[in-house]
């Protein structure tokens, strides 16, 4: 982000071509894996939220050079014991994965107490602010997909304050009579007690965030993944990309690009040979749109992976994963099984 050109909300796409091969070839040029020397937004432009206290700094963003999605954007917020950050709305959602830490939010004047390994959301229209209760620091990933709501043109948004010009409008109106009906219902805090470990074809999996999970989140996916010691995860390919953010572990991962080609239909041509990078505990790593990818576990403790995508995608037809090679635990069982 340049130093005077404000925040990048939403990032356009423009080309002399129809085609749009070179956007798509940058992209998957960028490196993939980003550690904490990545720092692509301090939140010293154009954000709300941080008071003198808290700290918000970013690693994905519609704004970055070398760009990678705007589909999804990613961010830590951290709060020192006892401290809280400002006030504040926007339309978007934002799911928060609690790293470390406890304490609690505010949200529509609603308090909602988390812990570490809670999912938390901040619902869509909320008037929000997070709170540390606890004796340490307090840390969170949050994933939103900001850019999709700017997009739609839903961009109201601002700290908590009056009106300005009071006098040329009305008096309030209750928002949230144009919300879905019964949405106030749903669940906004989501601890790992509410989900079990599933043995899957792409491995051990744990849903945290899904449109079959009774929670107030309509724009994000998130799933916990769990790899063994010198094992991995199945090779599968999707549509939509994704944010995997490392918790344990260390490992290597494996993407094969898809290029698409025309003919009286539209073909996938899966390369040969992937993209390999190394990744760490607190890195993240991004799978572009369209890209067959795989994770290995090259350290001696279990990998453990946060993934998150943009769940607005399946939703224009693309709402299914091929596994194209099982996860070994997942072949193992259902080797013995047809034996049986």
């Amino acid at each position: 982000m340049g130093e005077s050109e404000g925040r990048v909300f939403l990032r356009g796409i423009v080309s002399e071509k129809y085609a749009l091969d070179q956007i798509r070839e940058e992209q998957r040029a960028a490196p993939r894996v980003r550690g904490n020397e990545v720092v692509v937004d301090d939140a010293s432009v154009a954000h709300s939220g941080d008071s003198k206290d808290s700290k918000t700094w970013w690693r994905i963003g519609p704004g970055d050079e070398p760009f990678l999605t705007q589909n999804l954007q990613v961010h830590f917020v951290e709060i020192p014991a006892g401290k809280s950050n400002h006030g504040h709305g926007h339309q978007n959602e934002a799911v928060f994965y609690i790293l470390e830490g406890s304490g609690y939010e505010i949200h529509d004047d609603q308090k909602y107490p988390w812990k570490q390994g809670d999912v938390v959301i901040v619902h869509t229209d909320s008037v929000h602010r997070h709170f540390n209760d606890g004796d340490v620091k307090a840390k969170a990933l949050v994933m939103k997909a900001k850019s999709t709501w700017m997009y739609f043109g839903l961009l109201q948004q601002g700290r908590s304050g009056p009106i300005e010009n009071e006098d040329e409008y009305g008096p309030r109106e209750d928002w949230s009579r144009i919300w879905t009906p019964g949405v106030e219902d749903k669940k906004k805090v989501l601890s790992e007690d509410d989900a079990e470990w599933e043995l899957t074809p792409d491995g051990w999996i744990r849903h945290r965030l899904n449109k079959d999970i009774d929670a107030r989140a309509f724009s994000v996916d998130i799933y916990e993944q769990k790899i063994p010691v010198g094992s991995r995860s199945g090779k599968h390919w999707h549509m939509s990309d994704e944010v995997l953010y490392v918790i344990s572990g260390s490992g290597r991962s494996l993407q094969w690009d898809v290029q698409h080609e025309i003919a009286e239909r539209f073909y996938a041509r899966i390369k040969k040979d992937p993209v390999v990078a190394e990744f760490n505990a607190d890195d993240t790593i991004y799978v572009p749109q369209n890209t067959v990818h795989q994770f290995e576990n090259t350290g001696d403790e279990p990998l453990i992976l946060l993934s998150a995508q943009n769940r607005l995608i399946k939703y224009l037809g693309y709402d299914k994963t091929e596994v194209l090679e099982p996860a070994p635990e997942y072949e193992a069982e259902h080797a013995v099984g047809a034996g049986a």
